[in-house]
């Protein structure tokens, strides 16, 4: 997995995400306490708004930002956004009312919203090699899951020390390191289409995506991810603080627990995906993700308060290692789904419509839960990604494969479809273009 790391391009782009993602970890934990320190109680409402605002940013400008990225460098596109990301970062320590939360997720997120597409899409055309991208995939999961897992536990200790504002000052550096890291390398340059606008580009990503079966399916996984997830995310804190009475540090260790289960799947995806394809191991992590979080909603009715500590840290564990299975082998698929020239607007319209997903679910878990319960909030929860995984199911053909061998015996021999192709039977990806429009292609 690691050998990729030896490619200083990769080396360089891999350090820049550690780093911004551990500055981004020290963020969650600080405005998860920033919003109990200004709301009390409310904080999961607080935080479930501030959530949806990221996503209905993340929705409406990622398809947009990639469809322009193509008209500048990548690599100073990238470095403007990080400074914005830090600028936006440096005013979160002087926050002192909930709406200023709101303007300043607001504003951050547009900057992240048009960076992390077009940051992704960059890596395939680095590592084209399909084992090289795999364990770049696992290595760039790896690197969220050390957020959740390193952040929270430095997190705990900064607290300890100097109080949670200063989480942020940990997020701005973050952010500048991650400019600096990215000045440092050439990129490839994004292969524009001159006859396509931003506008055609941003709806020719979602058409791909949408008339891909595999990739509808994988929009049901999103929503099974969204679902569960956003009950970690949104609701972590006020398990531990009100229901459980615990410390600040003990939500650094829930979160952990999280990340430790997402980083012990994440290095363990490149051997079984030599074993199992995309689909089995997918589908397989999103079955276990509402019957982790059934399991744990039950037990929470039913046990004392002393006995669920134990089970949320279990119940995390195993939510975050479902969820590694479901995200580290997207970023292959949505590679095999569309030309080089296509990926960013692919991944753009992954990056919109798995935030929707999350659009929906934020805003659920924290009204939901302080309305009516947390009891309730996972039953609804619960429900919701079961559709998504019945979809998925649905969406997904059995005998889909990303990889196809077929031919073009009507297409002369110096058509550009058969470029490097040895003769009219050759292999590749499937993608939605003007040769390949209908499911399945047929085989030879």
């Amino acid at each position: 997995m690691f050998s990729v790391l030896q490619n200083r391009t990769f080396r360089h782009l891999f350090a820049a995400q550690v780093i911004a993602l551990f500055g981004t970890g020290l963020m969650t934990v600080g405005l998860a306490l920033l919003a109990y320190d200004l709301a009390g109680a409310d904080a999961g409402v607080v935080l479930g708004t501030a959530l949806a605002i990221k996503m209905v940013i993340y929705v409406g400008v990622s398809p947009v930002a990639a469809g322009f990225a193509t008209r500048f460098s990548r690599r100073k596109y990238l470095v403007v956004l990080d400074l914005v990301r830090a600028g936006t970062a440096v005013a979160l320590p002087f926050v002192d009312a909930v709406w200023q939360i709101y303007v300043l997720i607001a504003l951050l997120q547009t900057a992240s919203a048009g960076f992390t597409p077009v940051f992704q899409a960059t890596i395939p055309d680095i590592l084209p090699a399909e084992k090289d991208y795999t364990n770049a995939l696992s290595l760039s999961r790896l690197a969220y899951d050390l957020e959740n897992l390193l952040s929270p536990a430095i997190a705990a200790l900064l607290i300890g020390l100097v109080g949670f504002h200063w989480l942020f000052s940990g997020t701005v550096s973050g952010f500048l390191l991650s400019a600096l890291l990215v000045v440092s390398v050439s990129l490839p340059v994004a292969r524009a289409v001159s006859t396509e606008t931003p506008l055609q580009r941003t709806l020719k990503g979602l058409r791909i995506f949408l008339k891909t079966p595999r990739l509808r399916g994988l929009l049901g996984l999103n929503l099974v991810v969204a679902a569960v997830g956003t009950m970690v995310i949104v609701n972590t804190v006020v398990l531990i603080k009100d229901l459980l009475a615990r410390s600040d540090a003990d939500l650094a260790v829930a979160m952990a627990a999280y990340g430790a289960g997402s980083m012990t799947i994440a290095l363990l995806v490149p051997r079984l995906l030599t074993r199992w394809k995309d689909r089995t191991l997918m589908l397989l992590g999103g079955a276990i993700l509402p019957i982790a979080l059934a399991i744990f909603g039950g037990l929470f009715t039913v046990l004392p308060s002393g006995w669920l500590w134990g089970c949320l840290l279990i119940a995390w564990f195993v939510i975050g290692g479902a969820t590694s299975a479901v995200l580290v082998p997207t970023g292959r698929l949505l590679r095999n789904s569309a030309h080089a020239a296509d990926r960013p607007m692919v991944f753009a319209a992954q990056f919109a419509l798995s935030h929707g997903c999350w659009l929906v679910t934020y805003p659920l878990a924290g009204w939901l839960g302080n309305a009516f319960g947390l009891p309730q909030t996972v039953t609804v929860l619960t429900f919701i990604a079961i559709l998504g995984l019945w979809s998925a199911f649905r969406q997904w053909p059995r005998n889909d494969d990303s990889i196809l061998v077929h031919d073009h015996t009507d297409l002369p021999a110096d058509h550009p479809h058969l470029a490097g192709a040895a003769n009219k039977k050759h292999e590749h990806a499937f993608v939605i273009d003007d040769l390949h429009t209908q499911w399945p292609v047929a085989r030879p």
